[in-house]
């Protein structure tokens, strides 16, 4: 089984949406300044004091039923997930074989050499317009690991997502818009290779026409059972 999923599955657990979280300090500021590779060369102060913000925010939260769901089906499966979302609820639910196309709020990487930092980040319960990021031993910035506007998504994460949905016997697609290219062309790819896809959503999505079978349904209420139901949904 190969899941793909989005922001749908975490806001069940509280995490904001990115839209949300533009609130107070950040209400007037262009998500493009705070969320691309030329932000961050531009003012890369501003860059991560709001990604700490994030940061602080979604390691306040918990894996919700939903993410346990699918951690479990491992007793009986072999299962794949590709996320969109940088909050690692997956594996703290205890998802094993998690491939993040977006990358991650928990990791960091040099901007200059690429080496990962394993050092401290400070907290940030509440935001402030600016931090100065930690500096690597080669004088480069220390940066979040997620994926920007401007930038490729990760190489290897890409290939094992790609390999993933090729070798699904049913992919299950939840909480995601089906809109954010590339990654939303992996549920396409599963339905041209005639896998069932089932979509679980409570709104409509492009995606939903030519799923196998679209849920209404949040995830936190459809995926505990969903195993059970697999042998009617798709024959």
């Amino acid at each position: 089984m190969t899941v793909f999923s989005g922001a749908g599955i975490s806001a069940e657990s509280g995490v904001p949406t990115f839209r949300d979280v533009e609130t107070g300090l950040w209400a007037e500021v262009d998500p493009y300044e705070i969320s691309s590779a030329d932000g961050w060369r531009s003012h890369p102060d501003r860059v991560w004091a709001w990604y700490l913000w994030r940061h602080h925010m979604m390691g306040a939260v918990a894996p919700n039923n939903a993410h346990r769901a699918v951690a479990a089906w491992e007793d009986y499966a072999d299962v794949h997930v590709v996320t969109q979302n940088v909050d690692n609820l997956h594996e703290r639910a205890g998802s094993k074989q998690v491939y993040h196309v977006h990358g991650s709020l928990f990791e960091f990487h040099c901007d200059r050499c690429g080496a990962a930092y394993l050092g401290e980040v400070p907290a940030m319960p509440e935001p402030v317009e600016s931090v100065d990021p930690p500096r690597c031993v080669c004088g480069g910035l220390i940066r979040p690991n997620v994926v920007w506007f401007g930038e490729a998504l990760p190489d290897r994460a890409w290939q094992q997502s790609v390999d993933a949905v090729i070798n699904a016997d049913v992919v299950v697609v939840v909480g995601t818009s089906s809109v954010v290219y590339p990654a939303a062309g992996l549920p396409e790819l599963a339905v041209a290779s005639g896998t069932p896809v089932i979509e679980v959503n409570p709104e409509p999505t492009p995606l939903t026409s030519t799923a196998t079978v679209s849920l209404r349904e949040k995830a936190g209420a459809a995926l505990p059972g969903l195993l059970q139901r697999l042998p009617a949904l798709i024959g």
